[in-house]
């Protein structure tokens, strides 16, 4: 089962590879000539060769990330050489120099394997490539069911699996498991996979990650039977990977009959918990039964006893028949009752949890390193490329059949280009779209490849992608604006169903309209409908109106009532004609707003912000929305959902109209966790919840709080803002009057791919060419396919260059893009 030639290549392995001059520090490529290096090599020893002429640039990125491969490829007994080429060298990989952007890797004097440069495009990808071709016996990739339980059946009664699951080759997961495997090769055989849908056919719930499953075929003699399986939970790194490993080396189940504050096992020193199951001799069978469901559950995660209470001189509690010790040292035994195994496994996991939120909020006070972060845009693409979607919901249209269809059926058009990240992570929404829409939508949805036909987009006025646009007969093309998700999307296909605005006919119809009865299907997506009261001769007034719901066709229900009756609703509403009404069925409150001298731009603005709640949930999809306002945030922070009394004393208040001057809202911190990195940067740590703050993020950045000794009632809380607007209370925190921008500049791949190849930022600069073949070098045309991006995984080589080469003209703020 197991290969032979891993022994005797861990006996010793060497890497080679051969480039051009590059300045020596501690730990760098030692430089070769051809001759010197072929003559260092030995029988049964790896190296990797890669050739290049002396004084040549190119890959100068690759250069830089081997040097910072040469320390972890030294600790597996893998050194690390280059090469340089002269002009006249006769050897074979002294070729031209589209020949040079190969890797090539042997054992001894025998080839083994080729490396195109772009799959080593950091030290992760050179570990990972390295080591997975040096243990391709040791390590089975598999890209279909059937290999993998071929494999799995050969395991059975003899050994056990390891099975992962990565994204991509090279990424530091795949490094990960290649690492683990140079270490456990020789005990488990290892299987790994790049394709989703196998991680599907296993019965993987997120699929959106890595993965890496235990098989223990060893305890498996049926056939017929799968190898019983236990999935790592925890991140594919080399750490997790060991010690998930070790758990599963340890025995399963131990019985002991000592103290349980005194036990020491291999769960411990690994950082798990130990749970004790108390048994009697009574019941001894059945509790052992038991304590094997645990520890099957648990597998991975904690170590699981059996403790006999007969045996022990420590006084347990009468009742109790679980014991649980954390890892932290001299932490006590804590005794429960517990009566079912769910209940165990839950409450080890909730403590683990626990532990766990600890670390993730340690760590995220660090910081992301923006020194390598990428698009994660285009990361989310490259991921889910493998993830089939029903295209064939939509229609493709072409340069021929794009005019017939919008003109002989009402139409929503996706612009898009299969070469835009963005536009293809937003056709996932589209297609989400379609499928709820399926069978029941009058609108047809439709796409065009931009990338195909440039010139239909460009004639359709589209600058941008995604764009999306919907086509009536008769009507002028409407442009979605709303965020690019399937929500809000669904939302503009469906309010555009019907007219905008529409026509009441009658007293009863409004009547209907006003309380939702009218288009009851329409009210899941939108909480109010607005009304434009008009008498017969008020004829422009009402084309104001009528042309400020245009503008906002999709994202507001509007009417339009001009009948010689329209003053029965007049003085039934305490509406001056002409008038708008503000219906919200949900609250069963309808208020009015005159338009006598409004202009169509003030009417739009009143109509866009007709749908905001008076006192909302603040979310990362809708704080734009109300930012937009630019009124200060007053916001209610709670660790759940809003408490009744507190909702109702907010509503009161913007009833009296007290809070015109604010944006009352609240947080839930469970459903936005973002909050709680909010509140720590207002008070330096959480503070007792629920918190009231006033946030002045338009004016001063001033952050109040209401004083926690106060109760919140109705009279505290506008005494509170009577304080405030005197100058009375003092700010907890100023906020940073730094404009909001993304953490790093937009990529201009253009400029980038375009830039000599000698301006390519690197940590170390060559200096051991001549000034002639510096100028030679320079006047070189730059080689196709040196210069392009063949892969997507290529993009992740940018993610190196230097800051001082992004233009300063692509640090302009993020489109707040939902889903995406």
């Amino acid at each position: 089962m197991m290969s032979s030639g891993f022994i005797a290549f861990r006996a010793g392995v060497t890497l080679v590879l051969m480039c051009s001059f590059y300045q020596s520090t501690e730990d760098s490529l030692s430089e070769l000539s051809p001759q010197q290096y072929f003559s260092t090599l030995q029988p049964g020893k790896a190296s990797l060769a890669y050739f290049c002429q002396v004084g040549s640039l190119s890959n100068s990125v690759f250069l830089e990330e081997l040097k910072e491969a040469v320390r972890p490829l030294q600790d597996y007994g893998i050194s690390v050489s280059k090469v340089n080429c002269a002009k006249e060298e006769a050897s074979r990989y002294c070729g031209k120099e589209e020949g040079l952007m190969k890797a090539y890797l042997f054992r001894g004097n025998i080839l083994l394997r080729e490396f195109p440069t772009d799959t080593l495009f950091d030290v992760n990808a050179i570990v990972a490539n390295v080591l997975f071709a040096l243990l391709f016996n040791e390590v089975k990739y598999v890209t279909i069911l059937e290999d993998l339980h071929s494999i799995e059946n050969s395991l059975k009664g003899k050994a056990n699996m390891i099975f992962s699951y990565v994204e991509a080759i090279g990424t530091p997961e795949h490094r990960a498991v290649m690492e683990a495997a140079f270490v456990y090769g020789t005990s488990y055989q290892f299987a790994l996979t790049t394709e989703m849908a196998l991680l599907e056919n296993i019965g993987s719930e997120n699929i959106e990650r890595a993965h890496l499953y235990f098989f223990h075929c060893k305890l498996t003699l049926d056939l017929t039977e799968h190898c019983r399986r236990t999935v790592m939970e925890q991140p594919l790194t080399t750490l997790n990977i060991h010690v998930f490993v070790k758990t599963m080396k340890a025995p399963l189940l131990t019985e002991v009959a000592e103290d349980p504050q005194q036990v020491s096992t291999i769960h411990l020193q690994l950082g798990l918990p130990l749970v004790f199951i108390i048994s009697q001799e009574a019941t001894h069978e059945a509790d052992r039964r038991t304590a094997e469901w645990v520890a099957w559950s648990l597998l991975g995660k904690a170590g699981v006893m059996l403790l006999l209470r007969d045996s022990v001189a420590v006084n347990i509690p009468q009742h109790a028949n679980v014991a649980f010790r954390r890892a932290e040292k001299d932490a006590p035994v804590e005794f429960l009752v517990l009566n079912d195994v769910d209940l165990i496994v839950s409450h080890v996991k909730n403590n683990m949890n626990v532990e766990e939120m600890q670390e993730d909020e340690d760590s995220d006070e660090e910081g992301p390193d923006l020194a390598i972060q990428d698009d994660e845009v285009a990361e989310t693409v490259y991921r889910d490329r493998k993830r089939p979607l029903p295209l064939e919901l939509t229609v493709e249209l072409t340069q021929e059949t794009f005019n017939s269809t919008i003109t002989t059926s009402n139409s929503i058009v996706l612009f898009y280009a299969t070469w835009h990240a963005v536009s293809m992570a937003f056709l996932q929404s589209y297609i989400e779209v379609a499928i709820k829409l399926k069978g029941t939508s009058t609108i047809l949805l439709t796409r065009i490849n931009c990338a195909d036909w440039s010139d239909v987009c460009m004639k359709q006025n589209v600058t941008a992608f995604p764009a999306v646009k919907l086509y009536k007969e008769g009507e002028s093309p409407v442009s979605y604006t709303g965020m690019l998700g399937t929500k809000d999307l669904l939302k503009f296909i469906q309010i555009n169903r019907i007219s905008c605005p529409v026509n009441i006919a009658s007293i009863h119809e409004a009547e209907k309209y006003l309380h939702g009865e009218l288009y009851k299907d329409l009210f899941s997506y939108t909480s109010v409908s607005v009304l434009g009261l008009f008498s017969p001769a008020m004829r422009a007034a009402k084309e104001h109106f009528q042309e400020a719901g245009k503008q906002l066709r999709g994202s507001v229900i509007t009417g339009v009532y001009s009948e010689d009756d329209v003053w029965i609703l007049s003085n039934k509403y305490a509406a001056t004609l002409p008038a708008m009404l503000l219906a919200r069925p949900k609250e069963g409150r309808i208020e009015s707003v005159p338009l006598a001298t409004t202009p169509v731009q003030d009417m739009v603005q009143i109509l866009a912000n007709a749908p905001l709640e008076a006192f909302p949930e603040i979310t990362v999809e809708n704080l734009p929305t109300y930012l937009r306002l630019h009124r200060p945030l007053l916001i209610l922070f709670s660790d759940g959902s809003i408490n009744l009394q507190h909702r109702n004393i907010a509503l009161a208040l913007v009833r009296q109209k007290q809070l015109d001057s604010f944006t009352p809202c609240w947080l839930n911190l469970k459903n936005t966790p973002v909050g709680r990195g909010i509140l720590k940067a207002y008070f330096g740590s959480l503070p007792p919840l629920p918190q009231l703050v006033l946030v002045n993020l338009h004016s001063g950045g001033q952050v109040y709080a209401f004083p926690s000794v106060q109760s919140m009632t109705e009279q505290n809380l506008i005494l509170w803002l009577k304080n405030l607007e005197a100058g009375l209370e003092n700010p907890v925190t100023i906020l940073s009057a730094q404009e909001w921008k993304p953490p790093l500049p937009a990529f201009d791949f253009l400029s980038m791919m375009d830039a000599p190849t000698s301006q390519a930022p690197t940590k170390k600069v060559v200096e051991c060419m001549k000034e002639t073949e510096v100028q030679e070098s320079a006047e070189q045309p730059q080689g196709g396919k040196s210069a392009a991006r063949r892969e997507p995984v290529e993009m992740l080589r940018i993610k190196h260059w230097n800051k001082s080469n992004w233009p300063k003209e692509a640090e302009e703020p993020l489109q707040l893009h939902k889903e995406l």
